[in-house]
């Protein structure tokens, strides 16, 4: 795969990980042990980036702080669910926490077609926000790009001093204007917790997939070229949960692929049952062979975000072992997310005056 190949704001699902390492230096992750937590147990995270800095400062118990953030262009769903279940983790680990909610980001880096103008971003920046509350992040913790102070835009300007045609050009492929501006807006986001306004310097660490590592590596770089003394930022990458279809990751560009933080019990149903599984052609082949749930979406729904992992090995084990059928396991996977997203739905709703204040900033 050649660099430029690798879309940040692509809807594709990255599958040679191997290569991807060797052609850009990625670690792979080890620190497995760290937290008992299932996030790190069920080994999603697959690589990291100077993460060896944030494994001292948690078990130091020193500074260290951590900035994560959404685009505003669409409804949030389960991918996003795990950035942002990732964010409380590493909170509850001990990181000074900031949640950006990226509303310029999601007008300028997609086509009209899609986000017409910064009030259908400044749209989906409240429902967002008002997700991310209902979802447990704290609303003093979350910012809307468009409501920042001028230290934030001071760093986003220094920063695109500091960046040729050339060199962005042979990170991304491309020079669209707007997605300039987007990676200017993310630099700043990432590098700006550590000015003194902020947190001051520190370790800091971003959780990302793979196919963000374009921006993670033009920040490090600018991290120490421009004129602050930053720590340079350390990352995480996790593998992106899959698309419902084959050979996608869960987009908002493309609805079927996705479960949504509102969808309906009956939009539920409907995309659980055509899920792509890994059963059999027969009822008869998968008591004989078994199921295939590493390649199974259902399954990894449950991966991804069941924190019971005596239920998530025995969902396995039984697929494994050709005792659970597939309609089986989609009417558990139904029932599992009814109830959380009728939980989460109630208390996003509730969320929405304070969304709307974060926003709109009145």
């Amino acid at each position: 795969m050649d660099k430029q190949q690798i879309d940040p704001w692509g809807s594709l699902k990255l599958e040679n990980y191997e290569h991807i390492f060797k052609e850009f230096g990625l670690n792979k992750f080890e620190d497995y042990s760290l937290t008992d937590n299932y996030l790190f147990q069920r080994k999603i995270i697959i690589a990291e980036r100077d993460f060896q800095k944030i494994k001292t400062a948690i078990k130091n118990k020193t500074k260290f702080a951590q900035i994560t953030g959404i685009a505003s262009s669409g409804d949030l769903h389960l991918g996003h669910k795990l950035d942002i279940d990732y964010y409380k983790l590493f909170k509850k680990l001990g990181a000074k926490s900031k949640f950006a909610v990226c509303d310029i980001d999601g007008y300028v880096s997609r086509q009209d077609t899609k986000i017409e103008n910064i009030q259908k971003a400044k749209e989906f920046a409240v429902k967002n926000t008002a997700d991310i509350i209902a979802l447990g992040v704290p609303p003093e913790e979350i910012y809307v790009q468009s409501q920042q102070k001028p230290h934030y835009y001071q760093l986003c300007f220094e920063a695109s001093k500091k960046i040729t045609e050339n060199m962005f050009n042979a990170i991304y492929g491309h020079n669209d204007f707007g997605k300039i501006s987007a990676v200017l807006l993310q630099i700043s986001d990432i590098l700006h917790i550590q000015l003194p306004e902020e947190f001051g310097k520190c370790p800091t660490i971003t959780g990302i997939g793979l196919e963000q590592d374009p921006h993670a590596r033009i920040t490090r770089d600018l991290a120490k070229r421009l004129n602050y003394d930053f720590e340079v930022p350390s990352f995480f990458y996790f593998t992106h949960q899959s698309g419902l279809k084959e050979n996608s990751k869960m987009s908002s560009s493309d609805p079927d692929t996705a479960i949504f933080l509102g969808d309906t019990e009956k939009d539920i149903n409907k995309k659980i049952n055509k899920a792509f599984s890994g059963g059999r052609l027969t009822i008869e082949e998968q008591k004989q062979k078994g199921g295939q749930p590493e390649i199974c979406k259902v399954y990894e729904i449950f991966k991804f975000h069941n924190p019971d992992s005596k239920f998530v090995q025995e969902t396995y084990s039984q697929c494994k072992s050709g005792k659970l059928m597939c309609g089986e396991c989609k009417n558990n996977c139904i029932s599992f997310l009814t109830e959380m997203l009728k939980q989460h739905q109630e208390k996003a709703k509730e969320a929405l005056p304070i969304a709307k204040k974060i926003v709109y900033g009145k």
